[in-house]
């Protein structure tokens, strides 16, 4: 039986000049989401949700798969302005998107139609017939967050759109010439957006490291253990389960801040998935607001108003 040896804050210090400190999404990203929902969305309480994100998840590979058509926003001067001025290069604020994004949305749409829930097909319709500008000003809206102006309804689907665009700009990128900036790190450091959870890896070179998760770009940059995500401190730094206190899934909670964020141990577990068990670990979530958390992160597959 093989064992992971947890390593402590002063001993990844030691070597903190060998650790990989951005990891890009790799080409099989969203193929691996879908198959890990799939699986898990039977006899699961969410497992009607589940199974349609799957379907989301699905569509969301072949697109990344599809190459893209035309030049790509992303050139060595717009790298080196962002350089110079100490910005994440995919900072949804300073990149055009492919107008392309839109007639996706209405594809996805039309694709989940014939399957999706019943209360589900107004809101299909919606973006199906959704017009350019209505479809620009929600994608501003949602990539800053800005919920009371987002249809919360239709949310997961334009955020699977712009996850693959944004996905398949961050796989062109070199990590070695990204900074993580050490007053910033609680967000991405290639798109500027929220961590969905954090990740204690497992294999290779990073086995036993914790990494945050983009919520956007699928980006994940490593983040010592044992120090809160959202403000960097490490005092009464706690740790929350459902039932199990040795579940893999956990939430890391703060004193200073009040918030939490999930940590997902594949030390524990390897098939986990961040954004699939993320979902399926809904009462985890519950737990903490009872408790009077507040989540510092965010899935866009599943916003809150």
């Amino acid at each position: 039986m093989s064992s992971t040896r947890i390593l402590q804050p002063g001993e990844i210090e030691s070597f903190s000049a060998e650790i990989q400190r951005l990891r890009l999404p790799d080409a099989q990203i969203f193929a691996t989401r879908a198959e890990r929902l799939h699986r898990i969305a039977p006899g699961h309480s969410l497992g009607e949700y589940l199974t349609f994100v799957a379907a989301i998840a699905d569509w969301q590979q072949e697109a990344l798969t599809t190459p893209a058509d035309g030049p790509s926003p992303v050139d060595a001067a717009h790298l080196a302005r962002c350089a110079e001025r100490d910005v994440p290069p995919l900072a949804p604020q300073g990149l055009i998107r492919d107008p392309r994004w839109r007639n996706q949305v209405r594809a996805l749409a039309e694709r989940l139609t014939s399957f999706a829930p019943a209360q589900a097909q107004a809101v299909l319709e919606r973006l199906r017939a959704g017009t350019d500008d209505w479809l620009e000003t929600q994608a501003e809206a949602l990539l800053i967050l800005d919920l009371d102006q987002v249809d919360i309804a239709a949310s997961a689907i334009l955020a699977a759109v712009l996850q693959v665009q944004w996905t398949r700009l961050a796989r062109t990128l070199d990590p070695s010439r990204i900074a993580i900036q050490p007053t910033e790190r609680h967000l991405c450091p290639v798109c500027g957006s929220h961590p969905s959870v954090s990740v204690v890896r497992t294999g290779g070179a990073s086995d036993g490291l914790r990494y945050l998760v983009c919520s956007l770009c699928a980006a994940q940059w490593y983040l010592e253990r044992t120090k809160c995500s959202n403000c960097d401190n490490m005092r009464a730094i706690g740790y929350h389960t459902v039932e199990n206190p040795d579940s893999a899934i956990r939430a890391e909670s703060c004193p200073e801040c009040r918030t939490y964020l999930k940590i997902l141990y594949q030390t524990l577990n390897p098939d986990l998935e961040p954004a699939a068990d993320d979902l399926a670990s809904l009462a985890l979530d519950w737990l903490m607001s009872e408790e009077g958390y507040g989540r510092s992160g965010v899935n866009l597959m599943l916003l809150q108003g």
